[in-house]
């Protein structure tokens, strides 16, 4: 086997758990309908996803720690079997607090596989390419998260069962970890002391780090404040049924899918820096198409291009963040993860809006995300 393909097999299953790290994603369908089989309200509904993204603010820096001493592929696997407990909690008893422990183990499990994910996808990707490899995995990663919303409803309407998209994603998560396990891959060591507390929260001293932290916080809450809301807007608005106004969300991530593919080709020739201002622009639009789009089917294209824009936020800030301190990668990838609770938060807050002033209202809070971005991506562009 010549090394082509052996870099072939080693890429192959770290892409598989960017599929496994996408089906978290699919809280966002798994509210709307938990919402409707127990009659909760916006804003207790929202609690199911901070369930799933607080973990991110919790556990992340002890699991870049924990992965600097055990590695990066052991922590990986331990997060995708934790991942697929929760995914089969459903099938045990369908209640509303059974719904919050399955969402806890699977925010758990997923706050793994981020964590570990990105920097062993730095080990197993040439220097040159890590670019445009982080924006090929997060278009891996979008794949699932635009059809989690279309199995969802097909089990729905078909085999009468909505939840058995979780049988689907568990079983996937465990081939997963098996697959991984079995591929030798040989994990960069930083010469130094091994990472701690101190030295990861100490990396938020550096004011680009802090940025990229905030920017991450910001970015994945608006994400999943689209993908939690956004079928409320389409109902308040338009009048539709859920069924149909949750295909909203596979907008959102079809936009997601094709902005990943599209960046992944984009990045071999312009500079990161340069690409985030071009797609917080992109963003803004939808946004703003969203608010004054007369009929659903606007609205709709108005999601993609929302979807369009955010798409590779989330891998331009996490590769400037590394390439800046590359021998820092546990602690930073520590860091950015832990800013992924803003997923937690930001739906929280659109949620108290929307029960407040209205659900298309609450699409204004996705906007001041969108902005702060904005300002960063000038930043960047000038100490990038």
């Amino acid at each position: 086997m010549n090394n082509a393909n052996k870099g072939l097999m080693k890429l192959l299953p770290v892409f598989l758990s960017f599929i496994v790290m996408g089906f978290i994603d699919i809280i966002g369908v798994a509210t709307g309908y938990i919402k409707q089989d127990f009659g909760l309200t916006d804003f207790i509904s929202q609690f199911l996803p901070m369930m799933v993204l607080l973990w991110f603010f919790v556990l992340s820096v002890p699991i870049g720690v924990l992965q600097d001493k055990y590695g990066k592929r052991n922590m990986l696997n331990i997060g995708m079997v934790i991942q697929a407990i929760g995914l089969g909690l459903p099938f045990v008893y369908y209640s509303f607090p059974i719904m919050l422990a399955a969402f806890i183990l699977l925010g758990i499990g997923n706050t793994v596989i981020q964590v570990s994910s990105n920097p062993l996808l730095q080990d197993v990707a040439p220097d040159d390419k890590l670019a445009s490899y982080m924006s090929t995995s997060q278009f891996v990663k979008a794949i699932i998260s635009f059809s989690g919303p279309i199995i969802a409803s097909f089990m729905a309407t078909r085999m009468g069962n909505w939840k058995l998209v979780f049988a689907v994603y568990g079983i996937t998560s465990l081939l997963a970890a098996l697959w991984l396990s079995m591929t030798p891959i040989v994990e960069s060591k930083a010469d130094r002391k091994p990472a701690s507390f101190a030295s990861c929260f100490g990396l938020l001293k550096h004011r680009f780090v802090a940025f990229m932290a905030l920017s991450i916080f910001l970015i994945v809450g608006a994400e999943v404040a689209v993908n939690t809301n956004i079928a409320n807007v389409l109902i308040a608005k338009y009048g539709l049924t859920l069924d149909k106004a949750v295909y909203g969300i596979s907008w959102f991530f079809a936009g997601e899918t094709i902005s990943r593919f599209l960046g992944a080709i984009i990045l071999n020739w312009i500079k990161p820096r340069v690409f985030l201002l071009l797609t917080t622009l992109v963003a803004l639009a939808g946004i703003v198409g969203v608010f004054l789009a007369p009929t659903d089917t606007i609205a709709f294209v108005s999601i993609l291009v929302i979807g369009l824009g955010a798409g590779n936020m989330f891998p331009l800030i996490f590769t400037m963040a590394l390439a800046k301190m590359p021998d820092r990668a546990n602690e930073i990838s520590g860091l950015l993860i832990m800013a992924v609770s803003g997923g937690a938060f930001i739906p929280l807050v659109m949620g108290y809006v929307s029960t407040l002033l209205g659900p298309l209202v609450s699409i204004a809070v996705v906007g001041v995300c969108m902005l702060y971005i904005l300002g960063v991506s000038f930043y960047v562009r000038k100490n990038g």
